[in-house]
């Protein structure tokens, strides 16, 4: 009697498995599509810039573009404006974010949901809306071509969020190590610099990288309440570059600067892309 022998299974072929990897590619080409485009402006000629049909890869790459921009006009005071402006008012969002929003995660205030209620509110009114009595702020104080006109809105607008996502990061921590502490001696400040802070420290930083994108790439504010050349930012000078006469368009300056205002921001989450990850991470995990 034989003994008939079992053929191997043959794979069979599931369309389903190349869903997700196709799915991710075309997401990733469609975000990244602008970027590239801009990138391969900003090196072109213009012969190519302006030619029909359009060129996606330049045939001749220059440095032009680039070197005008600092030529032409200051652009790294720009750079350094916005700079400036963009990190002071993420130091300001996390100095009085983080303690406020320790205090609604651990102190028991009679309050609390009403200010947690105003807080979000806040955090989704659209800060366009506040354009106009800003602008009546701004004149009554005398804070035109002032950093400060810049400074305290921008603080402003990003405290409510910087509020709520430090606020749940606090209400995860283990209150155990806040009672060691406070057995050993340590106040309410002490314990917050020294012990949460530090546990935090991935939601600090992705806090204020979002706080910061967000100064850095405002608009509206910095066109009106900042008017002298010298004070200006990336996006305002970016938008106020003009070509040789008034009929042409400086497609590349005008990559070029974007490809420069943008590589602060590529770089700032490069250099902290793991403590990002950790804070998302924690985030998603105690949300």
């Amino acid at each position: 009697m034989s003994i008939a022998r079992k053929q191997p299974n043959k794979k069979t072929f599931d369309i389903r498995q190349l869903i997700l990897p196709i799915s991710a590619i075309l997401i990733v080409a469609y975000f990244l599509a602008p970027i590239v485009w801009q990138v391969l402006t900003s090196f072109k000629v213009n012969a190519d810039i302006s030619a029909i049909p359009n060129v996606y890869i330049p045939k001749q790459i220059t440095f032009e573009h680039y070197i005008s921009l600092f030529q032409r006009r200051p652009f790294a005071l720009y750079i350094l404006n916005s700079a400036f402006v963009s990190i002071t008012s993420t130091f300001l969002c996390l100095a009085v974010g983080a303690p406020a929003a320790y205090a609604l995660a651990r102190l028991r205030l009679w309050s609390e949901k009403i200010i947690l209620a105003i807080v979000t509110i806040v955090t989704l009114f659209p800060a366009v809306l506040l354009f106009l009595g800003l602008l009546e702020i701004v004149k009554a104080l005398s804070l035109g071509n002032n950093y400060l006109a810049l400074i305290i809105p921008y603080t402003a607008i990003n405290l409510p969020l910087t509020i709520l996502v430090m606020r749940s990061f606090f209400q995860q921590l283990p209150k155990d190590l806040e009672d060691a502490a406070k057995v050993d001696g340590y106040n309410t400040f002490q314990m917050l610099w020294q012990i949460v802070l530090p546990m935090t420290f991935p939601a600090l930083v992705t806090t204020g990288i979002l706080t910061f994108i967000s100064a850095w790439n405002e608009f509206i504010f910095a066109l009106t309440f900042i008017t002298r050349e010298s004070m200006k930012t990336i996006p305002v000078a970016t938008a106020q570059l003009s070509g040789a006469s008034v009929f042409e368009i400086p497609y590349g300056p005008i990559a070029a600067a974007t490809v420069l205002g943008t590589l602060p921001l590529v770089f700032l989450v490069l250099v902290f892309q793991r403590r990002i990850v950790q804070g998302l991470t924690a985030g998603a995990v105690k949300g």
